[in-house]
C-alpha cells in the first residue's frame, strides 16, 4: 500500500519558516542550544517523520530599505546558524530520522559539498540528504564575496554541472574498496578508488575524493525549484521534491505534470517523491484547534511579509508605495524566485502587480502561505488523506507554528490517526533514509544512465 512521506521543516535560527513563531507563547526560547534541536529530533522520530530538514540562507533578510535594523528588531530570521553542524547534534539524539540540509551550488565548491554531506552520511549511518539550491538574493552574494547575485537560468546551468561533479566524486570509491588487511598491510585497493578529472564550463575538479561510500551509497538529493528551469533541474536530479501547492485542484495538475516531466528524462517517477508544504493545528476538539489557530494568526506583522518578499524576490520593495504598480520591465530585472513571481502574474492577470498584490497572493510571512489543516486528529488526517489519495502529492513538508510543540502535538495526535488508516508506516523500514523512503541504493554510475 502506498504510504505518505513526512518531512519536518526546520530552521537553524530563532524562528521556524513562519517568522512569527518566536512570538508564540509556547515557543521554546533556547534556540541556540543543542538540547533545543535534540528535542525537535526526538519529537520528529516519535512522530515517524522520514526527514528533519533545514532550510537555509547565507544572509539575513536585509533587502527592504537596504538595512538590517527591521530584521533584527522584529526577529525576522536574523539568526542563521550552520544547519549541518546542528544535524550532527540531532543525529546523535535519533536513530532512524533522516537528516537533510540546504547547501548552495552558487556559493560553494562541489568538492566541499560532496565531502560535507558524504561525511554526514557516514556519521549518521546513512541518514543524510542534501537540498540543492542556487540561492536567491544579493545579500547572499555580498556575504560570499560577490558583487551581485547571478541571473536565474545561469545559476541552474552552473548547478547542473555542480551535480555532475558531486555525483562523480561520490562514485569514486567502490563499496568494497577498503580492505584493512593488517597482515598484508593493504588498507584499500588502489584500482577501486578513482580520480574524477572533471573539466567543464564552470568547474574543474581532479580528485581522488577523500570520503568512502556510506550505508546508503550517497545522500538523498532534494530540490524545490518552482520555476520552469527549476522544475527541469528537479526532474533530472532530485529524489525528493518539495512543492508549494496552494489548492487541491492545482496540486493535482502540477503533480501530474511534474511526474510526466520526470518520466521524460528516463527516470522512474515513482522513485521521485513530491512533498507539498502544509501547516496544521490540532487539538482534541475542533473549537480548541480553531482557538489555537486564531492566536497564531495574530502573531505576524506587515513588516514580516515585506521583508521576506524582498528576500525571495531579490528587490527592495520599499522603493514604491505598496499600492503602486511595478512595471513589467522592472519586475523582469528581479533575479529572485521566478515561480513566486509568475504565480502572482497568473492570479492577478496582470504583468504589473503592486506590492500589495504580492503580499495578498503569496501570504509570505504569515501562517497562511501553505494549505492549512485545522481541527481534531480526524479533521487533520482527513485533509492530508484527501491530498494524498487524490494524487496531489506523495507526502507533506509539515511547517510549524512554534517548536518543538508543533511536532510534539503531531506525534501525539496526528501520527496515530494516520497509522490507523494505513497512510503512514507504523515503524521505520530500515536504518538508512533510502530504506525508509523506499528508494533503491544507487549503484556506481546510476545517475549517468538517465542523463
Amino acid at each position: 500500500m502506498r504510504q505518505m512521506t513526512l518531512v519536518g521543516f526546520l530552521q537553524a535560527q530563532n524562528c521556524t519558516n513562519f517568522v512569527g513563531s518566536w512570538r508564540h507563547p509556547e515557543a521554546a526560547p533556547d534556540f541556540t542550544s543543542a538540547e533545543y534541536y535534540r528535542r525537535i529530533g526526538r519529537a520528529l522520530e516519535a512522530g515517524k517523520f522520514h526527514l528533519g530538514f533545514f532550510d537555509d540562507r547565507l544572509a539575513m533578510p536585509d533587502r527592504y530599505g537596504g538595512d538590517h535594523a527591521h530584521t533584527v528588531a522584529n526577529g525576522i530570521r536574523c539568526v542563521k546558524m550552520d544547519p549541518v553542524i546542528i544535524l550532527t547534534v540531532m543525529g546523535m539524539a535519533t536513530e532512524r530520522l533522516g537528516l537533510g540540509s540546504t547547501y548552495s551550488t552558487t556559493y560553494y565548491e562541489p568538492f566541499h559539498v560532496a565531502r560535507v554531506f558524504q561525511t554526514l552520511d557516514l556519521m549518521t549511518n546513512g541518514r543524510a540528504a542534501w537540498n540543492v539550491v542556487t540561492s536567491m538574493n544579493d545579500g547572499e552574494a555580498h556575504n560570499m564575496g560577490h558583487a551581485s547575485h547571478a541571473d536565474h537560468d545561469g545559476r541552474y546551468d552552473r548547478a547542473d554541472e555542480f551535480m555532475e561533479v558531486v555525483l562523480g566524486h561520490w562514485d569514486s570509491w567502490d563499496d568494497d574498496a577498503i580492505v584493512l588487511d593488517k597482515q598484508t598491510g593493504l588498507f584499500a585497493h588502489p584500482d577501486k578508488v578513482r580520480r574524477l578529472d572533471y573539466q567543464g564550463a564552470f568547474f574543474r575538479s581532479r580528485g581522488p575524493f577523500t570520503v568512502p561510500r556510506s550505508a546508503q551509497g550517497h545522500p538523498v538529493i532534494i530540490q524545490a525549484g518552482a520555476s520552469g528551469r527549476g522544475r527541469r533541474f528537479a526532474a533530472r536530479w532530485a529524489e525528493l521534491v518539495f512543492a508549494s501547492y496552494h489548492n487541491l485542484a492545482g496540486g493535482k495538475e502540477d503533480y501530474a505534470a511534474f511526474k510526466a516531466q520526470v518520466a521524460a528524462t528516463g527516470r522512474d517517477p515513482d522513485k521521485v517523491f513530491v512533498a507539498t508544504g502544509t501547516y496544521y493545528v490540532v487539538a482534541e476538539t475542533r473549537a480548541e484547534a480553531e482557538d489555537k489557530a486564531a492566536l497564531i494568526d495574530k502573531l505576524p506583522k506587515e513588516i514580516d511579509q515585506l521583508s521576506l518578499l524582498c528576500e525571495v524576490l531579490n528587490v527592495d520593495l520599499s522603493k514604491k508605495p505598496v499600492d503602486e504598480p511595478w512595471t513589467e520591465e522592472e519586475i523582469q530585472t528581479w533575479t529572485g524566485a521566478q515561480g513566486l513571481r509568475d504565480r502572482v502574474f497568473r492570479l492577478t492577470g496582470r504583468r504589473n502587480p503592486t506590492t500589495r498584490d504580492f503580499m495578498d497572493i503569496t501570504q509570505r510571512g504569515t501562517f497562511r502561505d501553505h494549505p492549512r489543516f485545522i481541527g481534531t486528529p480526524k479533521d487533520v488526517a482527513d485533509g492530508m488523506e484527501e491530498w494524498f489519495t487524490g494524487r496531489a502529492c506523495d507526502g507533506f513538508v509539515v511547517a510549524a507554528s512554534h517548536v518543538p510543540g508543533t511536532y510534539e502535538d503531531f506525534a501525539r495526535y496526528v501520527t496515530p490517526e494516520l497509522q490507523r488508516r494505513g497512510l503512514l508506516h507504523n515503524d521505520y523500514r530500515g536504518t538508512t533514509l533510502r530504506e525508509n523512503l523506499g528508494l533503491d541504493r544507487p549503484a556506481i554510475g546510476d545517475w549517468r544512465r538517465t542523463q
